[in-house]
Parts: C-alpha cells; sequence; structure tokens
C-alpha cells in the first residue's frame, strides 16, 4: 500500500519526519468512505501514526442516490449529509477539544488535520505504539469497569461544556437526524413516546459532552488490561452521560447480562463519576446528577432501543431486556 504523494507530504510536514515508510491498511470507513492505515515513520521523533483519510464516494449524475450502498440499505441524500457532518464534527474535535482530555479518558494525540476539496484528513497518534494495542469484541467484568471509568472521567471532564462545533446532539442514532428509520418502525407505543422520549432526554438539567458511538469497538486497551483509550468521534455532541452508558453496556454484553449487572454497573459509574466531578467542579452536587442521569438511563436506553427498532428490527439488541425497557419507559410517560 502507498500514499498519494500529497498525502506524504503532508504526513512528513506535520511529524517532522524525513521519510514515510512501511503503509498498512488497518480498515475500511463504513459505507465506502475512506480508509484508515498505519504509517510507519523515518528520520523524526514519531515512529508511527494513524492515517485516517476520508474520501466521501461521489453522488450520481442526479445527486438522489451516492453510488455506494450502505450495508443494510440505509442510502442516500441524508445519509451522506449526515456522514460528511460527522467528520466537520470529528475535525472541530479533534482541533478544539481533544487536547482538554487526560489520562482518565485516553484519546489519541492529533498531530493534524486538513479538510479539502470534500476530502478530510486526519493524522492521529497510534495507540498500538503509545501502549494500548488491544481491541475487544466482549469484555468480562473488569473490562467493564475499565469502559465505565473512561466514560464517568470523560463526562466530568466535559460536564456542562458547549459542544459549539460539534453536534448540538450527540449520538449517531438521534432522533432528529433518523427520520427514515422512525419511518420505518411499526407503529406502536415506542414509535409514539420517540418524541417524548427525545425531549427529556435533551431537557435534562446537567449536560456533557457524550462520546457519540461508545461502543467496545472504539476502545483500545494495554496488554495488562489496566489502561484505555477511546477512539472515533465523528458523533460526539451535547447530551446526557447515561447515552454513552447504555450503548457501551449494550455494545458488549447480551440482554441477561445487562439485566444482572444494571445496578453493579451503574453503581460503579456513578462512583468514579462523583470523584472525578468532586475535582473538576466543586461547585456542581454529584447527588443532583446522579439522581437526574439515574432515573433517565432507561430513557437512554429506550432512545437506542428505537433507532434499532427502525433500522433493523430482527437486531439481536432488540431482546427481552431491551423490550421491557421499552415497556417501562412508555408505561412512565402515560
Amino acid at each position: 500500500m502507498k500514499l498519494a504523494n500529497e498525502i506524504s507530504e503532508f504526513v512528513l510536514e506535520s511529524t517532522s519526519a524525513s521519510e514515510v515508510g512501511r503503509v498498512n491498511n488497518v480498515q475500511s470507513l463504513w459505507s465506502g468512505y475512506g480508509q484508515i492505515c498505519r504509517v510507519e515513520l523515518v528520520g523524526g521523533p514519531i515512529r508511527s501514526v494513524i492515517i485516517k483519510h476520508v474520501a466521501p464516494p461521489n453522488l450520481s449524475s442526479h445527486g438522489a442516490q451516492h453510488r455506494v450502498q450502505h450495508p443494510r440499505g440505509w442510502s442516500g441524500d441524508r445519509s451522506h449529509a449526515r456522514k460528511l457532518r460527522s467528520y466537520e464534527v470529528e475535525t472541530n474535535w479533534y482541533e478544539n477539544f481533544s487536547a482538554l482530555c487526560d489520562v482518565g479518558c485516553r484519546v489519541p494525540r492529533c498531530w493534524a488535520t486538513r479538510h479539502h476539496d470534500g476530502e478530510f484528513l486526519f493524522v492521529l497518534e497510534d495507540l498500538d505504539e503509545a501502549g494500548y494495542p488491544l481491541r475487544r469484541g466482549a469484555l468480562d467484568r473488569d473490562g467493564i469497569f475499565l469502559g465505565l471509568d473512561w466514560l464517568a472521567n470523560f463526562h466530568s471532564r466535559f460536564f456542562g461544556v458547549a459542544p459549539d462545533g460539534l453536534w448540538e446532539v450527540g449520538t449517531y442514532w438521534h432522533l432528529a437526524t433518523r427520520p427514515d428509520e422512525w419511518d420505518a418502525m411499526e407503529p406502536g407505543s415506542m414509535k409514539d413516546a420517540a418524541i417524548a422520549i427525545d425531549l427529556r432526554l435533551r431537557q435534562c438539567v446537567f449536560q456533557s459532552l457524550v462520546h457519540g458511538d461508545a461502543k467496545v469497538a472504539n476502545f483500545c486497551f494495554a496488554n495488562d488490561a489496566s489502561k484505555i483509550a477511546a477512539v472515533d468521534f465523528q458523533y460526539v455532541g451535547g447530551g446526557c452521560g447515561m447515552k454513552d452508558v447504555a450503548y457501551f453496556l449494550g455494545s458488549c454484553l447480551d440482554g441477561d447480562e445487562c439485566e444482572r449487572g444494571e445496578e453493579a454497573f451503574l453503581d460503579h459509574y456513578f462512583a468514579q463519576f462523583r470523584n472525578s466531578l468532586a475535582t473538576q467542579h466543586q461547585g456542581v452536587s454529584p447527588d443532583d446528577v446522579e439522581n437526574e442521569w439515574r432515573a433517565l438511563y432507561p430513557f437512554a436506553w429506550a432512545d437506542f432501543t428505537r433507532f434499532m427498532m427502525g433500522w433493523c428490527s430482527s437486531h439481536t439488541k432488540l431482546n427481552r431486556y431491551s423490550r421491557r425497557i421499552v415497556e417501562q419507559v412508555t408505561q412512565q410517560l402515560k
């Protein structure tokens, strides 16, 4: 694999290296929007970097559909515009927010970004080289606690921070950006309650920034499972921290495991959140935040379930636990 000359020059300029070495593909971006690769460097202080190159597909001559098809059939102008906006958000995140993260909510350092001719380029720290080489599809309890610690530290670090240049409402499943999936839902109490659930989450008193796509696949782990870092900030924005917590747990546990561990997981998250919040925001009552956010946990879970019901009604995440929570929330709203 070889980088285009202009990309190589940009990488060398941003890292003070003298030469680009071996280039290895890491993965393709969703729906064919580009690729992520690892680039070895020669003659500078940095041994390797991660390049995220976003090259959106061309629209058809009529502008109605772009030529690449979404893996589950969701494509079109609205989807395309949402993805482009997500990369603008990620650019703003790395340029204006990421440096505020500390070791408690570790993210890759950004060496440079570029947005030119409809393409986006990110030159990022190689987290493998930095001591976070493991990716996991499932987690044991200690791993879950580590992820919850990261989320708690992130939410406390950005507690009360305005999402300037980010999504006003974070998460990739936010109702206002997913009208097609809502239209595809079967009629019923969940579809009827979608607006009220979204409103309850948006109007909560205590707001932070949320990662917006905090699935286990977007976390990187140290070999000894003592450290964790997060990547992929396309959907970072304002919101209640419970959105990240519910989505994270659902990404690495089945419904029965979520149900059995719910209390312990929330207790662990809030213990870490309270400690971090007390250090960084001494004028805020941890009790008040916890009381509000705990009550919103089922709303956050139901909000994501609403998206899944329209996006893929046969998905395994639509399990007994998620349906029980939906019933609980819709009854509460009556």
